[in-house]
Order: structure tokens, then C-alpha cells, then sequence
């Protein structure tokens, strides 16, 4: 659910790969990725086709789960701004593969031809905002040491697909200075390598409708997850919806009752002391908090997902310009 690109990018690349690995396998020599050929040959399609599809069911099957886990970022930040960031980290993460190959043969003398196919490069990307910017919660300990968090399976999985080839060590480094680039706000190379907005509003008339999922229902039963992990955090979710939930409901009740906006900073006491500090929790004399400036930027990233221009403001002056903890709530709301 509002994750059309992420079901997009799990769908069409894994069907490709299957059939290419049990019914066409003569048409594989198209989609390797083969860096003599572009060097020599020319050949600036393999850049396209040899990074798009892999040939390695190992491969398909790793990096579809990793894009199914990190489909929290096109609900959080929008399916633009999530395609930008991969067509950005893409691109990067290309000339990178031929920076580090080049490297590698002056310094160790190794001679490398081919590197793994297939959209390897920005799914190592997504590691950067998800180390970055997810929090990381303990669920359990084994052997009363090594802490067992909600991020260790999708480190597991970014362990084993790095572990599945003898080169792909390449396209994992490429992969990670292409997201730390891609974030970084000293290159603003984000604000180079992006969407455009007309080609987003194409996409989203034409192939939005294809891919997207209905929203779930109260109806759909919690804990069916594959795993106690999946299960315990489908619990904490639920738990943490109904809290909010809740509380939209009192201040509503009190808007009708009283008049005016909803107090949307009531809703998030405690989030002015993640980034202040010195910030002393007591009230005025009239009651009224501090101003906070917003970043019209991140209004406008707000309002590309299709929330309103007040609720945004509000949203961002509660949140202390935190995009992340606003963005989740109004999603829940």
C-alpha cells in the first residue's frame, strides 16, 4: 500500500529474470553486464540492460526482499522523490563501477570484464537512509550479548547478497558512495539528478493505477506475520496507531467543542528535546510554545504526497522540522 514503484520494482524485474533463466537463456548474453564490451565496443546499452535484470536467481530473490523492506522510504517520502533517489544512485553508481574497476587493475593487477547483473547498485543505496534515518529498536539478545533489533534481518539480507558473488563487493562500494553522495546537502546532487515533475505526473496517470494496492482494511486479522519478528512489529504498529489514533479523536472532540485548529503540538510532547537540548519544558505566561521555522521545501515534499498545505505546517512545526515523524503521522491519519 502506497508503494507502486516498490511493487513495480519487485514484480516486472523478478518476472524477467525468471523467464530469462528457464525459458529464454540464449537471450541472457543481452542483460550481462559486460564492462569489456562497453569499454571496447562501445556498447552503452549494457549499461542499461546488464543493470536493470539479474541473471542470478540468488540475486532476483535477495534484492527483492531487500526492496520489499525498504518500501517504508516511498511511503515516507513520496514515489518521486523514492524514484529520483534510485534513477540518482543508478547513475552515480555506474560511473563508480568503472572508477573502481579501473582502481582495482592498477592497483592489484586484476582484470575484471563483467560484474553481476542486474539493480544491485541502488539497493546497496538504500542501505545509507536506512541505516541513517530508520530507528533502531532491540527485540531480543542471544547468548546475553548480541542484540537482536528490527534491522538485523535486512543486514542479513544485505550480508548475503553481498556474499553471492566474487565481484559484487564492487557494485555493494559503488552502491554506498553513490547514497552517501546522493544525500549528501554539501554536493546537492539531488537537486541535479531527479524526477522531473511532469514525468512523475505521467507515470502516476499511467502506470500508478497498475501497480497500486488498495488500502487494508480494519478487518485484516494481526500476527499472521512468516515470522515472530514480522508478528511482534504488525503488534507494535497496531499499538502505536491506536495510541494516535486516539489521541486525533480527543482533540478533535475538543476542536468541535472549543473551535479552531487542532493543538497538533500536544500530540508530540516530547519531540522539541530530540533537537534542543536546552529546551526547558515549561510553559509561558500565555501558554503558546516557541515559534519554529518551517522549510518550505519540506511543506512542498509534503504537499507532493498530497496532504494539504495547513495540515503540513502544523505537522512540521510539531514535529520540529523532523519530515520523518511527520510524514508517518500523517500517513496514519
Amino acid at each position: 500500500d502506497k508503494a507502486p514503484l516498490s511493487k513495480s520494482l519487485l514484480l516486472v524485474p523478478s518476472a524477467i529474470s525468471i523467464l530469462l533463466t528457464l525459458l529464454f537463456q540464449h537471450y541472457q548474453k543481452f542483460f550481462a553486464y559486460n564492462l569489456q564490451a562497453v569499454k571496447e565496443d562501445f556498447q552503452i546499452w549494457r549499461l542499461v540492460c546488464g543493470r536493470t535484470i539479474c541473471l542470478d536467481l540468488k540475486d532476483t530473490f535477495c534484492s527483492s526482499l531487500l526492496i520489499y523492506n525498504f518500501r517504508i522510504f516511498e511511503r515516507r517520502y513520496g514515489s518521486r522523490k523514492f524514484s529520483s533517489f534510485l534513477l540518482g544512485t543508478w547513475m552515480l553508481s555506474a560511473l563508480f563501477d568503472l572508477l573502481l574497476v579501473e582502481i582495482t587493475q592498477y592497483i592489484f593487477g586484476i582484470t575484471i570484464n563483467s560484474l553481476p547483473s542486474g539493480f544491485l547498485g541502488p539497493v546497496f543505496a538504500l542501505f545509507v537512509p536506512f541505516y541513517s534515518s530508520i530507528p533502531r529498536v532491540q527485540v531480543t539478545q542471544v547468548l546475553g550479548h548480541f542484540s537482536i533489533t528490527n534491522k538485523s534481518l535486512v543486514y542479513i539480507l544485505g550480508l548475503q547478497l553481498l556474499t553471492s558473488g566474487s565481484y559484487i563487493w564492487i557494485l555493494a562500494l559503488s552502491g554506498l558512495i553513490s547514497g552517501i553522495c546522493y544525500n549528501s546537502s554539501i554536493l546537492k546532487v539531488h537537486q541535479i539528478l531527479c524526477v522531473p515533475r511532469w514525468v512523475a505526473k505521467i507515470f502516476s496517470w499511467t502506470l500508478e493505477p497498475v501497480f497500486s494496492s488498495a488500502e487494508p482494511t480494519n478487518e485484516v486479522r494481526v500476527g499472521m506475520g512468516a515470522t515472530v519478528d514480522i508478528q511482534r512489529q504488525q503488534r507494535m504498529e497496531l499499538l502505536d496507531r491506536q495510541i494516535m489514533m486516539s489521541q486525533v479523536a480527543q482533540m478533535r472532540r475538543q476542536r468541535q467543542q472549543q473551535g479552531g485548529m487542532i493543538n497538533w503540538n500536544r500530540l508530540f510532547p516530547p519531540l522539541r528535546h530530540r533537537h534542543n537540548a536546552n529546551y526547558q519544558d515549561h510553559p509561558s505566561e500565555q501558554g503558546i510554545p516557541p515559534p519554529t521555522e518551517v522549510s518550505e521545501e519540506q511543506v512542498a515534499r509534503l504537499m507532493e504526497m498530497g496532504f494539504s498545505r495547513g495540515d503540513a505546517l502544523e505537522a512540521l512545526r510539531a514535529s520540529n522540522n523532523d519530515l520523518n515523524v511527520a510524514t508517518n503521522f500523517l500517513l496514519q491519519h
